[in-house]
């Protein structure tokens, strides 16, 4: 039994198709059949029902998935385990950020893979409840996430941590707002899933209220103008609101809203090599 092997079966189950398993593994059909018939000839048992328009597995090769999984695995992990005795890290890192933040995503890339070069890097953009699910899952090894509540299973460093506040237009002398006085009011903010919504939406039922959010967008900066326009009352972080003259700032009383934007990273689950490389990196980069 070859390794090979194993890995042509899973990627025939994974892609329900010889031929999709093929160009998957960069071989030529037959040769991938021819494999796969000789690890059927070992275990003295057909794995593949190829009967149909899309390939399934039989009852002994949904047996036998599980620990060619494993297999192919372990051997993964023992490359990478040599690599990194070696000095050496390859593989690859899956990184989420949400819509706005402060970091300079480009230049932490850029930076990482200069002294990285055989590390893949693949970069998405979500929502901060998505991106901590995806940290969760294992389907992203580091992201940049708004912070409502401090999650117990996720590592946190935090990049920036300060006030939100009620951002109007025009002039006036109120510097402030009390919390039960949005209740009603038509607010401007970020949708469901981010970060600065989740804050305000647990300070409000806190207060005994749902807000009232009558328009939504992705990035603060946009908020910002649709409350310069008198749309509303935008949700925003303090500084945002500081560098625009056209608003003015209320600060929110009766309840502590801040906005927080953390790198967050798993703290329990093992990672790779090339994922504890790109963490180390991105903490000193937004440290510097």
């Amino acid at each position: 039994m070859e390794l090979r092997q194993l890995a042509y079966f899973v990627a025939v189950v994974e892609e329900a198709s010889f031929t999709k398993a093929a160009a998957r593994m960069h071989v030529a059909q037959p040769g991938v059949s021819a494999q796969i018939r000789q690890l059927e000839k070992e275990f003295g048992q057909e794995l593949l029902d190829r009967s149909g328009r899309a390939v399934t597995m039989t009852e002994a090769g949904r047996t036998v998935l599980p620990f060619a999984r494993a297999a192919l695995a372990a051997v993964d992990g023992a490359r990478l385990a040599v690599d990194e005795l070696a000095g050496l890290v390859r593989g690859h890192v899956a990184i989420g950020m949400v819509t706005s933040h402060n970091v300079d995503i480009p230049g932490m890339l850029a930076g990482f893979h200069a002294s990285h070069p055989a590390v893949e890097i693949t970069l998405a953009e979500s929502h901060s409840s998505d991106l901590m699910d995806d940290l969760r899952a294992g389907r992203l090894d580091v992201a940049i996430i708004g912070v409502a509540d401090e999650p117990a299973d996720l590592e946190l460093h935090t990049l920036s941590d300060e006030p939100l506040v009620a951002a109007v237009s025009g002039e006036g002398t109120r510097s402030r707002i009390p919390i039960r006085d949005l209740k009603d009011r038509p607010l401007i903010c970020l949708p469901n899933g981010t970060g600065i919504r989740a804050i305000l939406e647990n300070a409000c039922a806190a207060a005994g209220f749902q807000p009232h959010v009558t328009l939504e967008a992705g990035t603060p900066l946009v908020l910002a103008q649709l409350a310069e326009l008198g749309l509303g009352m935008a949700i925003l972080p303090e500084s945002i609101v500081r560098n625009r003259p056209g608003l003015r700032a209320l600060r929110i009383t009766g309840a502590d809203l801040r906005g927080k934007l953390a790198l967050a990273w798993r703290k329990s689950a093992p990672r790779s090599p090339a994922a504890r490389a790109f963490t180390t990196h991105a903490v000193r980069f937004v440290t510097r």
